[in-house]
């Protein structure tokens, strides 16, 4: 299956009081037409900066220092800003974590949706309006006909992000990048944008990367799950494969410490320790302090290596089968 994107050993600085900091380090993603990443991690992690990246909307001062964004076997690395906007919002369109990001508030919702239309595509005003109207009642906005000559100020919090979402979808395009769009909405909105984003997917082969911490909405949305740790992904696989059967300690620690997978009676199983600051890292495997198996070897950072269905950057991965023993997580 030839890919759609091809990120290779991606890195994005960003120039800090203290130094050089890598928000995004050796990350390397392949995504094929019609199939969903689900992009996992702490806050911090990188997550956020990897879709930015892709977008070429890191700002100054930050930079994607090296490594490669191949999208349809157009290079965006060094790409210039003309050609990149043809790409935004047509061909790659990104849902962001705050509706604001994406609506103006001084622009009704029609005006903003059509001119996104009439940006990329020859049609009349009265043809964008009607895919307008069609893609906001797709999203669960009651009466869109009516509502889509209001103001973002007169829709709730979800209602506004929904309609960013409905923008996003307006093109069909090619690639989604979805930073945690459904954070906000409750859990019968979220359930009706996840179908409507698994029917998009299905229907025109819409390739999706889904960034989230929440484990719950990968596990049935994605095809593949990549975990991200300080900079860094430390595992990659199939959903099946990291969910059923996760080889690095932190991806076991991430799904040890969902609480429907708790024994009733006993502790909320944590991963100990905090997220280090990634100013902060030396040559040593970022997880190693807070984690239970840590050897001599720890002291160096380990690079990716293939382990059957999965990818993992760890000096001692799991075995298969390995169940965490609560004493192992509450030391």
């Amino acid at each position: 299956m030839t890919n759609l994107l091809s990120i290779k050993n991606l890195r994005t600085e960003f120039d800090t009081r203290n130094g050089l900091l890598p928000a995004v380090a050796d990350v390397s993603i392949e995504l094929a037409r019609g199939q969903v990443l689900g992009l996992v991690g702490e806050s911090g992690s990188g997550k956020s900066v990897t879709g930015f990246s892709i977008l070429g909307l890191v700002d100054l001062p930050g930079r994607i220092a090296s490594g490669s964004v191949i999208f349809d076997g157009q290079e965006l690395v060094g790409c210039d800003q003309e050609s990149l906007r043809k790409l935004r919002g047509k061909r790659i369109a990104m849902i962001f974590q705050d509706p604001m990001m994406t609506l103006n508030p001084v622009l009704t919702v029609e005006t903003q949706m059509v001119e996104t239309v009439l940006a990329h595509e020859a049609v009349s005003k009265a043809v964008a309006r009607s895919r307008a109207v069609e893609v906001l009642g797709k999203v669960g906005i009651a009466s869109p006909s009516e509502r889509i000559g209001q103001y973002p100020h007169q829709f709730s919090g979800g209602m506004r992000q929904r309609v960013a979402i409905a923008i996003a979808m307006l093109h069909r395009p090619d690639l989604i990048i979805a930073d945690e769009p459904t954070t906000a909405l409750d859990v019968t909105v979220q359930g009706q944008i996840l179908y409507e984003m698994q029917q998009l997917v299905s229907n025109s082969g819409t390739a999706l990367i889904w960034i989230t911490h929440d484990l719950a909405v990968v596990a049935g949305l994605a095809d593949h799950i990549a975990v991200m740790y300080a900079g860094r992904i430390v595992e990659y696989g199939t959903a099946e494969a990291v969910l059923n059967d996760p080889r690095h300690p932190y991806t076991r620690g991430l799904l040890d410490s969902v609480p429907t997978t708790t024994t009733p009676g006993m502790r909320l199983r944590q991963i100990p320790g905090a997220t280090p600051s990634i100013t902060e890292l030396g040559a040593s495997c970022a997880f190693a302090a807070r984690c239970n198996y840590v050897q001599t070897a720890c002291t160096q950072m380990p690079e990716m290596s293939s382990l059957g269905a999965h990818q993992v950057r760890c000096w001692h991965p799991l075995m298969p089968g390995h169940v965490t023993k609560h004493s192992e997580v509450s030391r």
